[in-house]
């Protein structure tokens, strides 16, 4: 059976202000390079193969410190990165309504939509699992990205919360079916 370890990047300047990131490379924060400090400490003590992580920096640089820590290099993976936001990226909700009115939301702005999400998460994840059977994967990526593709992958779990910030959710993948024996976990913190 294989097992994927799913983090959520650490903390970064737009994660503090509410800020849309999508594809715009935001770097992590002092507190967030602190949080994948302390799961990395965490990560040391569990045993995991390699490591994969979007290209974005907030979570490269989350899985760089985790792998220095494991003395695994990181591979990076471009259909790990967050939803493509279009035109939303940078703005806060504020700003949102201001320029676009309370129905932001139902227009066309170039947002990437949940199957085109889910899609190429669904893919990535499997690909990566059939590379490395047997084996344990850690795998770090973006909140929306992670919580849309595990809304489809195991919709018998309950994930009405949202992915915090260096949490982890382990994956297996079962006979017939993706299991979930782990979600949103933060005890690092």
């Amino acid at each position: 059976m294989t097992t994927l370890g799913l983090i959520r990047h650490g903390v970064t300047d737009w994660n503090d202000e509410y800020r849309t990131q999508g594809h715009s490379d935001i770097p992590l924060n002092e507190r967030g390079r602190n949080q994948a400090e302390l799961l990395s400490k965490r990560i040391g003590m569990e045993h995991w193969d390699y490591i994969y992580s979007s290209d974005l920096s907030r979570a490269l640089e989350t899985a760089e410190i985790i792998g220095k820590i494991k003395n695994i290099e990181v591979r990076t993976d471009p259909r790990l990165r967050e939803m493509n936001c279009g035109l939303i990226e940078g703005t806060t909700e504020q700003e949102r309504v201001k320029r676009w009115g309370y129905g932001w939301s139902r227009l066309d702005l170039g947002i990437e939509s949940n199957d085109e999400i889910v899609k190429r998460g669904k893919q990535c994840l499997t690909d990566i699992s059939l590379r490395h059977p047997d084996q344990n994967i850690l795998i770090v990526s973006h909140g929306a990205f992670l919580g849309t593709t595990l809304k489809r992958l195991v919709p018998h779990v309950d994930m009405t919360e949202s992915l915090l910030n260096t949490s982890i959710t382990l994956l297996n993948t079962g006979q017939s079916r993706w299991n979930c024996s782990l979600y949103n976990c933060t005890k690092h913190l």
